[in-house]
């Protein structure tokens, strides 16, 4: 990992294919996760993080163009089992040699470090309230429902408080 980022460096050599326009590389590499995690699912330290593509030489830099794959785990917000899966986001980013702040991404001395993208995108793919299932109807179900019951007919009594607000034309 780098020092001063506490990201992880996974550089590609992009030599070849910057020499000349429109040339393509495959991809195909991984970095290990540590401290990926949110506050119910996360990728196992040392599980990898793996990117498939391809890298294609454009005038000014490279574009990588793939998939970055990654499993992880968790609890189910509901019945708070142990839950896993595997997400896969596709990616489409570009290394120039003078980057945009918060477009692209540097391109150094012929390569991209592809450690810090691999990074961010695992830890975005991530399920903020996984579910081991979509009909998951919770540790007790007669006593805490999982699903809303729909409203009657009838509309509920209106509150009070807001009683001044139906005399608004608007």
């Amino acid at each position: 990992m780098d020092a001063d980022t506490h990201q992880p460096r996974q550089l590609i050599s992009v030599t070849e294919i910057r020499r000349r326009l429109g040339s393509r590389a495959p991809v195909n590499t991984a970095i290990e996760a540590a401290g990926l995690a949110l506050s119910d699912s996360e990728v196992p330290d040392g599980a990898p993080v793996v990117i498939t593509g391809e890298v294609e030489s454009i005038s000014d830099g490279v574009v990588l163009t793939g998939v970055v794959g990654v499993d992880w785990r968790g609890q189910c917000r509901r019945c708070l089992g142990p839950v896993a899966g595997r997400a896969e986001v596709e990616v489409r980013e570009i290394w120039e040699l003078n980057p945009t702040e918060g477009e692209t991404w540097p391109l150094d001395h012929d390569h991209i470090d592809v450690g810090p993208l691999l990074h961010d995108t695992a830890l975005l793919a991530l399920p903020l309230a996984p579910l081991c299932g979509p009909d998951c109807a919770g540790p007790a179900p007669e006593s805490y429902p999982a699903t809303v019951a729909k409203p009657d007919d009838d509309a509920p009594p209106r509150d009070p408080r807001w009683a001044a607000l139906d005399d608004l034309e608007l």
